[in-house]
């Protein structure tokens, strides 16, 4: 099993946004299990969160934009790739502007912020997912695609071709993702002149500099042209260098625009939410093709997860019979709705009901068609997250549960007579002061039938 990792501490860093020219204040967080990245713009009312969700990204110019209930993350990139090349999980990025600071447009200050604090293993489980298939998608209208195969490692390889002669084509490749750091993390983003041209025009890249941003030279520069970067970067003078690229600036690895198009895809496929066990190959890669690939990768990880229905051998004898719940549990018949428990860990726990058309409530819940109340289904999942709180305590039996919470309930299939629910509760994060926050699944037949975030507290007895 691997464990999820968050930093061990906060830490903030500063610097302007590449496109708005605002100076931001970014502040990495600790985060809890299952958290994920998750942007907090801390200078609106509310402190919003933005999930680093690709389902979140609007617009991919100039960068990966997210944007949930108008509430807007720009260029989010750079920084995803750092996490994800540090090996870390769960991270809160508080921001004071749209726009994490562009710094030296690579993730390398990100890597020294996150290694500054260092990293820590949390109790949570790391879910994977192991490419079994080769899954690709192609932009019929760039050419651009993206392939995963399956490999032993989360391995990366960009090829891109611009169709021009000042930087002509390059491959950039690592085979694990522990090469982030030393291999692509100091590469920076660039631009070619026509583009740089056009955004200067349309009041783009405020806070872009020679220092910042690798510029191609991929035409002649007239005078005009010539005047209006000395302005934009507030420079006495500006020339060419031999290699193509504006001076001031030396490259860090002659295929630096390569590498940094890995860094992209690696922070763009951090949008997925889940870690990733496979080969990807990005050919002509960019931010568009890039996120709907982390979309369409994103949708087969769910559809797998709901046919994930753990096994469980139900002969086998029960770690907690119906006598062994009822002297834990304060619930009696006929609001007691579990009747073993197979399973129980320091994070987890799985019960069982049998049901069947004896229950009481299908006398009068569509007594003709009967199905089991889904509030029931929730109530019976929440019993046996009371089994895992209560067997924390010495003295179960001097304690009630009441519910604080329920998020995110979805009811997949009906649950009908002669069905035997399997219900599988682990922790989001730590017990604390008798309070349980747990992700609860229900399964029978083979599917999932329900699911909900739930929170619960123990209180003892008056």
């Amino acid at each position: 099993m691997v464990k999820q990792k968050t930093i061990a501490s906060e830490i903030s860093l500063t610097g302007v946004g590449l496109h708005t020219g605002q100076e931001v204040k970014m502040t990495f967080k600790p985060a809890p299990i299952n958290n994920g990245f998750t942007f907090v713009r801390v200078d609106l009312e509310g402190q919003p969160i933005i999930e680093a969700d690709a389902n979140y990204v609007v617009n991919t110019q100039r960068g990966t934009n997210l944007e949930k209930r108008g509430v807007k993350i720009q260029t989010s990139e750079h920084v995803l790739a750092a996490f994800v090349g540090c090996d870390v999980d769960n991270v809160i990025i508080e921001l004071n502007a749209s726009e994490p600071p562009i710094m030296d447009g690579s993730s390398k200050f990100f890597v020294e912020a996150i290694e500054k604090v260092g990293v820590i293993e949390q109790e949570g489980e790391r879910k994977i997912f192991v490419v079994k298939d080769v899954i690709s998608y192609t932009d019929e209208v760039t050419g651009s695609d993206i392939t995963i195969i399956p490999s032993d490692t989360y391995s990366v390889t960009a090829m891109v071709d611009f169709g021009t002669k000042v930087l002509g084509t390059q491959n950039a490749s690592i085979k694990n993702i522990s090469e982030f750091k030393n291999e692509i993390s100091d590469s920076r983003t660039f631009s070619f002149l026509h583009e740089l041209e056009m955004l200067l025009n349309n009041g783009l890249i405020k806070g872009g500099d020679l220092n910042n941003a690798i510029v191609y030279v991929d035409k002649d520069i007239s005078t005009e042209t010539m005047e209006n970067l000395k302005k934009a970067f507030n420079k006495e003078s500006i020339t060419v260098k031999p290699n193509g690229i504006l001076d001031n600036l030396t490259l860090h690895h002659p295929n630096e625009a390569a590498r940094h198009k890995l860094l992209d895809v690696i922070g763009d496929l951090a949008l997925i939410g889940t870690r990733i066990q496979g080969k990807v190959i990005a050919n002509k890669p960019g931010h568009f093709v890039n996120t709907q690939f982390a979309k369409k990768l994103a949708k087969i990880i769910k559809i797998e997860e709901r046919n994930q229905v753990p096994v469980y051998d139900l002969n086998k004898e029960p770690l907690m019979d119906i006598h062994q719940i009822m002297k834990m549990l304060p619930h009696r018949p006929p609001f007691l709705l579990i009747d073993k428990i197979l399973e129980l860990s320091d994070s987890g726990v799985v019960g069982l009901k049998n049901v069947t058309m004896n229950e009481p409530f299908f006398v009068g819940h569509f007594p003709d068609a009967p199905v089991m109340p889904g509030v029931l289904i929730v109530e019976a999942m929440a019993q046996t997250g009371g089994i895992l709180v209560l067997s924390t305590v010495p003295d179960p039996e001097n304690y009630l549960t009441y519910f604080m919470k329920i998020d995110n309930v979805k009811f997949k299939q009906k649950v009908l007579p002669g069905d035997t629910l399997i219900f599988k509760c682990d922790l989001i994060t730590p017990i604390r002061r008798g309070i349980c926050h747990m992700q609860a699944n229900a399964y029978a037949n083979g599917k999932l039938v329900a699911e909900a975030e739930l929170m619960a507290q123990i209180v003892k007895k008056q």
